[in-house]
Formats: structure tokens, sequence, C-alpha cells
């Protein structure tokens, strides 16, 4: 529609400020050319959508364009096309989709589709434009990148979007379940957390509780250590869960535990093409891993090993004293019980940490170790790889580093274990369970046994 010519607005001159007249072309004081004062710039605010008038959408005060987000009938995440609404449209305030006002545009300005030399096209809406298709929503399910947060993450554990490699799930675990909890790190040094542990409960055939921890060291000079650890950690948790309900003992149980561990990482060497699969640059022996448990049930605490994985015992009142359980199969062990070195000399060795003792397909010889205990007194069970015990050796170093209430809140206990590791230096993955034993005031008992 036709436009009349704005009229002069000023009512004093710019040039003189003296007041002005409708209509004037010239300042009558100073002679300010009126003509040259640029007019008001038009307001075009946020105004309520106008409906369509009778003569279509040339007689629009305000024309919408929305994005349509989430149409109900359409799939979702799909860009309808960009449309004009009206109070009484889908799209209107009700809508959830993201607005956009248009002021109306000035007399004279090309409709659209009009080409014109003096007004450029405008830009296509990227919302709408095929030349950019929106990236697809990944499915539920997909592991997404921790550092984009876009792209999908490869099996090889690499964003497919920015290449960021991706934190292995392995590097720290934590569990915990009623009385017993366990945490495991990677630590400071090595690549790859080569620990795996297993907590679980269960009810003898009574009713009563049954509490297991284990946790099992891979030998990083194997192959596949950790596929070892977490091989014997599981099988000897399932074996446990099934033995221990139909009433078999626990120190049998415990036996019988170590020996189905053994044979589930035995089972891995005899996979055929999965030698060079995993490291390429390792020298090719069999999958080896160390184990240490404890069982508590009945009123006993049952602990059982292969290699250098220890229990320790900690009281509750720390004015008695802690109990280091197990005996290592190892260089600097077996030195000691020679009568070749003490304790002190033995584990100073760089020879000290060679174990005699493994599960997998090429050790010397299984011998399971197991022991029996009946406490007299509340404590806490450690069961630790020697990425803590490094750290902790002695049973008074290791429960001078319990926290005193590890009883009350054994997962805070074992982070807190983790973290005595890690400050020390970190130098091999650490795992740790914590077990509190409870016993009634009246209770008594001594150790019933070793094998």
């Amino acid at each position: 529609m036709s436009q009349k010519p704005q009229e002069t607005a000023l009512s004093k001159c710019p040039g003189c400020e003296e007041p002005l007249e409708p209509g004037d072309l010239f300042c009558g004081a100073c002679g300010y050319d009126l003509s040259a004062v640029p007019p008001a710039p038009q307001d075009h605010p946020t105004i309520a959508m106008a409906a369509p008038s009778e003569n279509g959408a040339a007689g629009r005060a305000a024309e919408v364009r929305f994005d349509r987000r989430a149409e109900s009938d359409g799939p979702a995440g799909s860009d309808g096309p960009t449309e004009s609404a009206g109070p009484g449209d889908s799209g209107g305030p009700g809508d959830s989709g993201d607005f956009e006002l248009a002021a109306p545009a000035p007399a004279g300005t090309p409709s659209a589709g009009t080409p014109s030399a003096d007004v450029p096209a405008p830009a296509p809406d990227p919302r709408t434009s095929a030349a950019e298709p929106v990236a697809a929503t990944p499915s539920a399910g997909t592991r997404l990148c921790v550092a984009c947060r876009a792209g999908s993450v490869d099996i090889d554990g690499y964003c497919e979007n920015c290449g960021h490699a991706q934190p292995r799930e392995r590097d720290h675990m934590e569990q915990e379940l009623g009385s017993v909890a366990a945490v495991s790190d990677r630590g400071l040094r090595h690549h790859r957390n080569e620990d795996s542990f297993a907590v679980s409960t269960t009810a003898l055939p009574d009713g009563s509780p049954a509490v297991v921890a284990i946790v099992c060291d891979g030998v990083s000079s194997a192959s596949r250590p950790d596929e070892a650890s977490a091989a014997a950690a599981s099988a000897a948790n399932e074996t446990l869960l099934e033995s221990l309900p139909r009433g078999t003992h626990p120190q049998q149980a415990m036996h019988e535990a170590i020996l189905a561990a053994a044979e589930a990482v035995n089972a891995l060497a005899q996979e055929p093409g999965r030698a060079m699969e995993h490291d390429r640059h390792r020298h090719q022996n069999a999958p080896a891993c160390t184990l240490v448990g404890s069982i508590m049930a009945g009123g006993l605490l049952v602990v059982g090993w292969v290699g250098d994985s220890r229990v320790y015992w900690v009281p509750d009142d720390r004015a008695n004293p802690p109990a280091r359980l197990t005996e290592d199969d190892s260089w600097a062990a077996q030195m000691v019980a020679a009568g070749l070195m003490n304790e002190a000399e033995a584990y100073a060795d760089e020879r000290a940490h060679a174990i005699t003792g493994w599960l997998g397909a090429d050790a010397y010889e299984l011998e399971p170790h197991t022991a029996s205990f009946k406490p007299d007194r509340s404590g806490l069970v450690v069961v630790c790889t020697d990425g803590l015990w490094n750290y902790a050796e002695s049973a008074a170093e290791m429960a001078a580093a319990v926290p005193a209430d590890a009883h009350q809140r054994p997962l805070h206990g074992a982070q807190v274990l983790v973290g005595h590791a890690l400050d020390g230096g970190g130098h091999d993955n650490v795992t740790v369970a914590l077990l509190p034993f409870a016993v009634e005031p009246q209770g008594a008992g001594s150790a019933c046994g070793t094998t």
C-alpha cells in the first residue's frame, strides 16, 4: 500500500534550537536545511501475532516464522517447513517451537521471490536447508564421547567425531553391597588396570548371611592379564554363590572356588587367535593372575589365596594387635621361610615380588591355600593386592592406614586406602575390599585351622 511523505517530526531546529512549525523545510532563524535531518527510526517491537486479513499475506501487520522442532505427527527431531501462523494456528503461543518475528516490509520492497539488483536475496534458512542435513540423534544405548558429548565411541575406545581417547571403564571401579565394599584403581604408572574384584552376599541353608570378597591381580608379564583377573574373580564368585547356599563348608567352598578360577584362566590360553590380538609386543606366555578371597559365614572368617595378594585383620578396638592372615607365594617369602634372609632384607631385594604361585596354564603346580578363623572380637577384614600393601606392608602399618570408622563406612574406608597408595606413588594397580566382621561381646574362639 502507498505511504504519505513523512512530515518533519522535529519541534526544535537541530542547529539553533529555535521552535519549528509543522511543514517547515528550513529554519526561519538560521536557515538550517531540515530535509537533511534523517527521519526518526521506525520502531518494530515484538508484538502479538496478527490474524490474516481478508486481502491475504500482504495485509498482515507482522509475519511469524517458527521452527516446528517436534511435530506431533512426524518423526522426532525432524524440521518442519517455515510457516506463517496466527492465533488459531497449531504453531501459536501454546506451541513449543522457536519463534521469530519479522517486521512489516516497507513500501517498495520487492515481494518474496522477486529478484532485485538493489535488495539482496535473503540467505537460506539453515534449519530448512537441504544442503546442511541435521546430524542424526544417536540411538539409545550409544556411548557418547566424554570430550565433545556428540560423537559415538568406536570399539577401540576413540570418539568417531573428535578422536578423543575415552577412559576405560576399569580404570577406576567401586562397588558397595551391604556390609562389603571394594575399590580398584589403575594407579599412576600403569597404562591400564589389570586388577579385578567381585563382592557378593548370599544365605546359608539356615538363612544366616554369607559375605564374599574376591580380589585378583593380573600378572603383567603374561598375556592379557586384565582378562585373566576378570575371569578368575567372576568364576570364583559364581562358584561360591552356588556352593554356599547348598551347605558346603565355607573353607571347602573357597578351595573349590580357587580351582574354578584356575580353570577359567586356563581356558583363556586355549582361545584360538587371541595370543597376538591383545598386545602384539608382549611375550606370548599364557594369561595369568593371582587370587585372594574372604568369606564371612556362620561366625567363621575363611580366607583363600594363590600368589602374593593379602588379607589383613584390623580389630575395631585398636588396642588389640592387627594381623596378617595370608602368606605370600613369592621369592621373598621363600627366603624368609628358609631362614636365608629376614623379612626386611627379603622385601628390599629386587626379586621380592617374583611370585612362585599363580593361576594360569603355565603354573608349575596349583596349590590353593585356605585358612579358617573364628574371631572373638569385632574387626575389619582387608583384602588387597600388592598395589596397596606395598605402601603398608606390616599389619601395624595397614592398621594405621585404615580409617577409624571404616567398619561403619567400608566404601569410604576403601577409598581412603586406595588414596593412601596413590599418595605413596601409585606404582601399581590398587585394589582393596573391606568386610566388617561383627562379633557379639560374649563370643569367643580362635583360629580353627589352615591348609
